[in-house]
């Protein structure tokens, strides 16, 4: 693969924020337009969610201790590495080495970079749940990695599991995979494995000698009726795990650029090497905030959670009342994935035409995976009000462009 083919399929058009730069191939999508304020649901609002209490009074106190703070070792503070690691032992079921099992990263997204690039080296097979986060695939492809894709049947409503293809899973290593990448809430779908799922999971890690790589970031934003298994507290979970986390989505820490990722030494080991080359660290100051992470004021995180169920709800209630449109309910996280009815537009222009005509920013399926194209993803992490609205300019343009 030639260096110019490796950078083109990491692809940033997509990515949060990036739609101030989508000016190409956009004629002849300027139809006629939808009042309403634009609403950008390829992100979570932290001027509608703000972050926790405190933690610009943390981060101040970072830069007031100076160079102290400024320059840390690479895997992060250790005082504030003593503080988050039995936090995560707590919350996880399973200890955490605050010393040589755990490391600070330069948000969630860095820690997954550094854990792919621990891992995956040219021409090793690699699992990845289909649909999920759109960065496994491409940092596997982009370190020369092959994908062994494992499909997930997540739209039965009435399941109480996530429906991963555990078969495929097992045919997966069985075909020679030595890593198993997937996310836990599941993003895009918001949907959670099951204790079985996750069971049978780590049980045919172990017995194929497999590393796993489990993106846990919206593992405390749980809704009503949400059970939650953590993958390294099973019986019979294979050494090889790394856990990442991180404050930025429910905790709306996102600009503090936030990440930790704990488990195999051996594997953060040369996770921390890298780091010492490509960032260095985690941003100095910026750690001191993570003193207040699980540390929240009483009450604090159950109300947020509140709120962000009722904003699903809302959103839900009005694509349902689109024929053609089908969601499941997450049970976790900010994301709904609805599949859209047929359309005259093909679903990338309709990505487009959304933008344009209706002041909705949301991220195509085919992220996620090649055969969820007919699908979008919103963070509802938004102003409740203004979400509903944006919703109904959403649904007003289906009608519009409806086969």
């Amino acid at each position: 693969m030639s260096i110019e083919t490796k950078f083109q399929k990491l692809g940033t058009d997509n990515a949060p924020g990036q739609e101030v730069r989508q000016t190409g191939g956009d004629a002849g999508f300027h139809g006629p337009k939808l009042d309403g304020r634009p609403v950008d649901f390829s992100h979570g609002d932290v001027d509608a969610h703000t972050p926790t209490p405190g933690a610009f009074d943390l981060f101040q106190q970072g830069v007031r201790m100076g160079a102290a703070q400024a320059y840390t070792e690479y895997r992060g503070d250790q005082q504030i590495r003593d503080i988050v690691a039995p936090r995560l032992a707590q919350f996880t079921g399973a200890p955490v080495d605050a010393r040589d099992g755990l490391i600070v990263t330069p948000g969630t997204q860095g820690a997954l970079f550094l854990a792919v690039a621990s891992t995956v080296d040219r021409g090793d097979k690699v699992a990845i749940v289909q649909p999920d986060y759109f960065a496994n695939r491409k940092l596997v492809e982009f370190f020369g990695g092959e994908m062994i894709p494992v499909q997930m049947s997540y739209e039965d409503a009435s399941a109480n599991e996530a429906g991963l293809d555990l078969d495929g899973l097992e045919a997966a290593f069985k075909a020679g995979a030595r890593v198993f990448l997937f996310s836990n809430p599941n993003n895009p779908t918001g949907v959670v494995y099951s204790a079985d799922e996750i069971s049978r999971m780590a049980a045919l890690a172990d017995r194929y000698g497999a590393t796993v790589i489990v993106d846990q970031l919206y593992s405390r934003l749980r809704y009503t009726g949400a059970s939650y298994t953590h993958f390294r507290a099973v019986d019979g979970v294979p050494e090889s795990v790394v856990t990442i986390m991180g404050p930025s989505k429910t905790e709306s820490l996102s600009g503090y650029r936030l990440g930790v990722a704990f488990g195999s030494h051996e594997i953060l080991t040369r996770m921390e090497k890298l780091q010492a080359i490509v960032s260095l660290r985690a941003p100095g100051y910026s750690q001191a905030v993570l003193r207040g992470w699980f540390d929240e004021p009483e009450g604090w995180l159950d109300a947020r959670i509140r709120l962000h169920q009722q904003i699903r709800d809302d959103l839900l209630d009005i694509l349902r009342g689109v024929a053609g449109v089908t969601a499941r309910t997450p049970m976790a996280g900010s994301y709904l994935f609805p599949r859209l009815p047929q359309l005259t537009l093909d679903p990338a222009d309709f990505v487009r035409a959304l933008r344009l005509q209706a002041g909705v920013t949301v991220t195509p399926g085919t992220e996620f995976s090649p055969h969820t194209a007919s699908s979008v993803r919103l963070n509802f992490s938004q102003d409740r009000a203004a979400s509903a609205v944006a919703i109904h300019r959403m649904a007003e343009l289906i009608e519009r462009y409806r086969a």
